[in-house]
């Protein structure tokens, strides 16, 4: 690209934001080390298409057997008689190892077969599952870890070397079985990124064994980024969360209850309609990657994928998942990304409407009430305030 083509584009810039002054005001910083450049001309080499396993992105919505009519795909928590020719996303430990799908059926299991607080794989739920017909058997969960604080680079790392740790047991045929249940949180563009990444790498991971194969991924909203006080902005949050995942190329999509700790029948089928405005209303579930040739996306899913991919590869050269897990120190890594976030929160670069600005609420509880270096737990930013 010539200096004259640059300039123009400078130029452009300078004169829609009225400013010669456009690197500090477009200059965004963030905590992932991505560098985010103030405009984008060009794209060093565009990236191939990445591909969903399925066709349309899955609506999932918690059962309702008022929902059976028109509703494909459903959360179950526990069993429901005479439901068939459905996807079925099962939640329930219990029902996933005694269920049994029909012909016509599609059933996954959400079921992390990791018990991360022992710091081991549960075999025997893994070998339970692979006896099932189901259509994915074995889910590799990280939706805690994005709850919990961890960095999207983090996220993306340790899922692939959960992966490794089921390969290394059960051979790469387990590939094809799994599917991949990730939080998408409020950061758009970067969320897009890091489901578009994840396809990256664990396709590069796939190919250490002769294989192509595209990740299945399940992705719901966050809760790290709601709060109590304000529920209509957590519904606003969690329908561009939504959009994030279905852009990006999600296989499945499911929003939490935008009412925290009082949900109801209203407030469950408004959640589940957010999904359906987007399908239907702006059609975005049926496209395999949207945001393909975005200079932005483009730019910063490259860099995901890249501190991803050595995330991932520290991991291992430090024994692996499971054993950093026992030492303490995946948990570690996690607590000094989430109280640094916390930080940013209560310093408002982060900024939550109704927490931290308009109104501004009072503190109540420290980041060091909330965060323990030794667990992997939940923490909403906005519990700071409430």
């Amino acid at each position: 690209m010539s200096n004259d083509t640059f300039t123009n584009w400078e130029n452009l810039v300078k004169k829609q934001l009225k400013t010669e002054d456009i690197y500090t005001i477009l200059k965004k910083d963030n905590l992932e080390g991505i560098e985010v450049k103030p405009f984008y001309n060009s794209v060093e080499k565009q990236l191939p298409n990445f591909p969903k396993v399925e066709e349309s992105t899955h609506l999932v919505a918690d059962y309702h057997e008022s929902l059976e009519d028109d509703v494909f795909a459903f959360l179950l928590n526990e069993n429901v008689e005479n439901l068939t020719g459905k996807t079925v996303f099962i939640n329930n430990k219990d029902l996933a190892e005694h269920i049994s799908p029909q012909e016509e059926d599609q059933y996954f299991s959400l079921i992390d077969v990791f018990d991360e607080k022992n710091a081991k794989i549960n075999d025997q739920l893994v070998k339970e599952f692979l006896a099932k017909d189901f259509t994915r058997n074995i889910c590799i969960d990280v939706s805690l870890h994005q709850n919990a604080g961890a960095s999207i680079v983090q996220q993306l790392g340790i899922t692939l070397a959960k992966t490794k740790e089921l390969t290394e047991v059960y051979g790469s045929e387990i590939l094809n079985k799994l599917i991949f249940k990730l939080a998408v949180g409020g950061n758009y563009f970067f969320e897009m990124a890091k489901i578009r990444a994840f396809k990256l790498v664990f396709n590069e991971f796939s190919k250490e064994f002769d294989l192509d194969e595209v990740p299945y991924i399940f992705a719901e909203t966050s809760l790290r980024n709601k709060s109590v006080s304000d529920s209509e902005n957590n519904l606003i949050r969690s329908t561009l969360e939504l959009a994030s995942a279905m852009i990006g190329g999600a296989d499945a999509v499911y929003s939490n209850d935008y009412l925290l700790h009082r949900s109801t029948e209203n407030s469950q089928e408004i959640s589940f309609k957010q999904q359906i405005v987007l399908a239907y209303e702006s059609i975005i579930n049926v496209f395999e990657d949207a945001s393909n040739g975005s200079y932005y996306i483009e730019d910063i899913t490259k860099q995901i994928a890249e501190k991803s991919w050595k995330y991932f590869v520290e991991i291992e050269e430090k024994g692996g998942y499971l054993d950093l897990l026992k030492e303490g120190k995946i948990q570690e890594d996690i607590f000094n990304h989430a109280f640094e976030e916390q930080k940013w929160v209560e310093e408002g670069k982060i900024k939550l409407i109704g927490v931290n600005l308009y109104p501004k609420l009072e503190i109540k509880k420290s980041a060091e009430e909330l965060y323990q270096k030794e667990e992997i737990k939940a923490v909403r930013w906005a519990e700071m305030y409430e």
